[in-house]
């Protein structure tokens, strides 16, 4: 007789149970974190961005201000829930994956939308979104190679691009409406550029990987029995 407890040992006994049960409850509540819940509030606001900005023809200024308001409040909740997540040690795999849809989608809400009131080229929307999905699709590519870390042309792609969308949200008029049209110019070059560099270093990834392991299928196959 030990005197430790069944749930202790690996018994079978209803407090192993009630064990498992707790544990469940701390993992799950992991997931109502502030990060989390401001992954969640960026989610909220992509309809109703879209609902402000369409209402009434998708023309009124006053709609379309408080489109704006709901887009800047989903950017800004952008560049905190991560930075929380990180400093915090709150990510979970909830987070890793919310966070990019999240991005992604009031990104492209905010495109689209503009594009279907004609107040943006849909080719500028198109070249966008494709950079988006395609580097989206590379990182799974590569992903057993390792990882690609952020670089300071992607902050500063995902700073243009936002400030342009912005700018266009609003009903703009005189210079400042010339101003966003070049704001967007860079936003698309930067776009394209860090796409381009995106590739590069994923190719490059992808072969060292690859070297390794035949190196290391090599190494292998040369040991003794």
């Amino acid at each position: 007789m030990t005197g430790v407890p069944a749930s202790a040992t690996g018994g079978t006994g209803r407090p192993a149970s009630g064990g498992k049960l707790a544990a469940a409850a701390v993992n799950q509540a992991s997931l109502w974190n502030i990060a989390n819940i401001l992954t969640m509030i960026r989610l909220v606001l992509v309809p109703a961005f879209v609902v402000l900005l369409l209402q009434d023809g998708g023309y009124d200024p006053v709609w379309r201000a408080w489109a704006w308001a709901a887009f800047a409040v989903a950017m800004i909740t952008d560049v905190f829930d991560g930075h929380l997540a990180r400093t915090y040690d709150l990510v979970t795999d909830f987070g890793k994956i919310a966070d990019p849809i999240a991005d992604k989608a009031i990104m492209a809400a905010g495109l689209i939308c503009l594009s279907v009131l004609g107040d943006l080229p849909w080719w500028v929307t198109c070249v966008i979104l494709l950079r988006e999905l395609g580097i989206t699709l590379m990182r799974f590519w590569v992903i057993r190679h390792g990882v690609i870390p952020a670089s300071r042309g992607g902050k500063m792609k995902t700073l243009a691009q936002g400030t342009a969308v912005g700018m266009y949200v609003l009903a703009l008029t005189g210079p400042l409406a010339t101003l966003r049209f070049w704001v967007m110019a860079v936003a698309v070059v930067l776009t394209v550029a860090t796409g381009l560099d995106y590739v590069r270093q994923a190719v490059v990834l992808r072969r060292r990987g690859l070297a390794e392991e035949r190196a290391a299928a090599a190494a292998a196959g040369d040991r003794p029995a």
